[in-house]
């Protein structure tokens, strides 16, 4: 069977992840995606190897994405300000890619080295904002966890509207950074 004109591996993963976050990643099938496109779902093996294929293309995807907005976010920026660009570009991206965000973190059955190497991209760029704050490394380490802690959080309690008091969520994002921050400048001086 041949391709379809016009479609290819990048339409198929636009396709999979806009659907992912209007009905969730688990909604994401070979079925439901060739009815998105408009194509048998046999179509799809010209571009994917099938659902665990394109769950690892989706959390590669969203990987990428994800790096780029937080590397964009961070230009110019240092030391605090580019820690709070970098995480509000973290929490900003779960919120509008919420299904993408999601495929992120579906554990793959088989590894795949691209995955490794785009979570390390994003690690790289977590520790070279932090390197301002002159962190020995096993410390600098604790600290990335500690930060992706704070956004995984807000993200996922923002997308299940956890969220029920009457307060500003930006406001009270942006305190947990600026007390994030400030505990690292204390660690830092111990």
């Amino acid at each position: 069977m041949s391709p379809r004109i016009g479609l290819n591996k990048e339409a198929v993963l636009e396709a999979a992840a806009f659907l992912a976050d209007e009905e969730g990643i688990h909604e994401v099938t070979l079925a439901s995606l060739s009815k998105r496109l408009n194509v048998k779902s046999p179509s799809l093996y010209n571009h994917i190897k099938g659902l665990n294929d394109l769950r690892k293309e989706l959390a590669l995807y969203g990987l990428t994405i994800l790096y780029e907005n937080m590397a964009s976010a961070v230009q110019g920026a240092e030391e605090d300000q580019a820690v709070s660009r970098m995480a509000h570009a973290y929490v900003t991206f779960a919120k509008n890619r919420p299904g993408l965000y999601e495929a992120t973190f579906i554990a793959m059955p088989d590894e795949d080295e691209r995955l490794d190497e785009a979570g390390d991209r994003i690690l790289a760029l977590v520790l070279s904002v932090l390197k301002d704050y002159h962190l020995d490394n096993d410390s600098a380490i604790h600290a990335v966890r500690g930060l992706r802690s704070i956004m995984h959080g807000f993200a996922t309690l923002r997308q299940h509207d956890a969220f029920g008091l009457p307060y500003d969520v930006e406001e009270s994002f942006d305190l947990t950074i600026r007390a994030f921050l400030k505990g690292i400048a204390i660690y830092q001086t111990e």
